[in-house]
């Protein structure tokens, strides 16, 4: 069993491998056979020329920025929304929640010219709130922290409406609490989602002082030439938040999977 596992550790580590040798070469180096599996010595001009290309400070600053501010109000209003599936009666909740469910079947650029013509109508262009607001209503995260909210007992929340508690103060003070683990696994699905998201910017940005990781990117992208070492050296930078905000949330993550799973 430890030795499947292994290889497929060594599988899955691999690409990050590679991408670190790539960032420590150049471009001829990238191609060479047999291919380079060392480091190389090209670690800061690649940096340098990547700061010089893209300014990765206020690229990490917009990516950043507009990841933990989606994450707080997608948070805020998925997690109300599943509440609401989970633990309120009304008509339609089933249909409702079922057409939220079939809305992750509709591909994401078939909405993408409906959006655009919203924002521009909306004079919201080239603005953060026009890259966060429209996935502020996540499916799979509705449908993720409803299955936790299912589990949570009614009798605890009946009695705190009894005990005269509004129904805001139920879900933050006595709900909430208890599912920190699923609201933590949600959170990482959703930094994640926007972190890498990539069409949606590059369609509503149009100045380059704003773009995120992803979209400044692509504009390495060149049409006769691509500087690998800088890509790489890209990548490399845009992942570390990455792994960064998934070691921080991985114990609750795995809970919150866990207990989805068992519920």
């Amino acid at each position: 069993m430890y030795s499947i596992l292994m290889i497929f550790l060594i599988i899955s580590i691999f690409p990050f491998y590679w991408m670190f040798i790539g960032a420590t070469n150049d471009s001829g180096k990238m191609f060479t056979n047999p291919p380079t599996l060392t480091p190389g010595d090209q670690f800061m001009k690649n940096f340098q020329n990547l700061n010089e290309s893209i300014n990765i400070p206020q690229v990490m600053f917009n990516s950043l920025f507009v990841s933990l501010i989606y994450v707080v109000a997608a948070l805020a209003v998925c997690s109300l929304a599943a509440y609401a599936f989970a633990k309120y009666e009304f008509k339609g909740r089933n249909f409702i929640f079922t057409a939220f469910l079939l809305s992750m079947m509709i591909p994401y650029q078939a909405t993408l010219i409906p959006l655009f013509r919203m924002m521009s109508e909306l004079n919201l262009l080239n603005t953060y709130f026009a890259v966060i607001a429209p996935q502020l209503c996540y499916p799979f995260a509705i449908f993720l922290l409803r299955q936790n909210f299912l589990a949570f007992p009614t009798e605890l929340i009946e009695a705190a409406r009894l005990d005269g508690a509004g129904e805001l103060k139920i879900f933050l003070q006595v709900v909430a609490p208890s599912m920190r683990p699923a609201l933590a696994a949600a959170s990482i699905f959703l930094f994640m989602t926007q972190w890498n998201s990539f069409m949606w910017p590059l369609v509503v940005l149009n100045d380059a002082s704003m773009y995120t990781f992803p979209v400044a990117l692509s504009s390495l992208m060149g049409l006769s030439y691509i500087d690998y070492g800088q890509v790489m050296m890209g990548v490399s930078i845009a992942t570390i938040p990455i792994i960064i905000f998934f070691l921080i949330l991985q114990k609750q993550f795995i809970s919150g999977m866990l207990g989805s799973a068992v519920k």
